[in-house]
């Protein structure tokens, strides 16, 4: 997650952001990932208590106190928060500059969501706009896609790459020889976490760290 940098109408967003609560808004508590919580994407957080909010507030992880969706930072307007939408919307850090990231918790609920759609395309001009669910979230080979601009869209499966203007098919190839090091090691990086996650439970539940 990226914060907002100062600039033309930063106080304009600061001061949405100091109104904004999330009130009955927990969408983030079942599409992210938590580790600390042994949560997988796409999985409702144990903690939560509905519109009672999170169960262990008071004791929550860092990276739960820590993050704070697009909207919540003043920089969507009011009737798009995510429970509203039907999606996480983040800027995220990618190398020197910046992409806005769109997560949401089924395969094709991004096409369901009108304001979805409409943020997307107040975006992809600016920057990359990734869209992901949290479907088979498992799998690392699960397809994204990047909407960018003049109607040019990237569908990506794997460590492929289809290239699409105006929803016409123009293009195939491969990811970069860089960022196919980069998500190979981060799939590494993640099994082990996966490993050590597994381990930590089976020590808990007093079962041998192995069969």
């Amino acid at each position: 997650m990226a914060r907002l940098s100062e600039g033309p109408g930063s106080e304009e967003r600061r001061s949405r952001a100091a109104e904004r609560e999330c009130g009955s808004c927990s969408l983030c508590c079942t599409v992210l990932r938590v580790d600390e919580l042994d949560k997988a994407a796409g999985r409702d957080c144990p903690h939560q208590r509905g519109e009672h909010g999170c169960g262990i507030y008071a004791k929550r992880p860092q990276i739960c106190r820590g993050y704070e969706c697009l909207w919540r930072q003043g920089g969507l307007e009011d009737d798009e928060r995510p429970d509203v939408t039907g999606g996480i919307v983040d800027l995220e850090t990618v190398g020197v500059g910046l992409r806005l990231s769109i997560r949401v918790e089924g395969r094709g609920d991004f096409e369901k969501s009108q304001p979805l759609q409409a943020i997307a395309e107040r975006y992809r001009n600016e920057m990359p706009v990734r869209v992901s669910d949290a479907e088979d979230v498992m799998n690392p080979d699960r397809p994204f896609r990047v909407l960018m601009p003049a109607g040019v869209m990237h569908h990506v499966e794997g460590e492929r790459i289809d290239v699409y203007q105006d929803g016409v098919h123009v293009e195939r190839s491969v990811l970069p020889w860089a960022e196919r090091w980069a998500r190979r090691l981060s799939i590494a990086w993640r099994n082990h976490g996966l490993h050590r996650s597994s381990i930590r439970r089976r020590r808990v539940a007093g079962k041998p760290e192995s069969d």
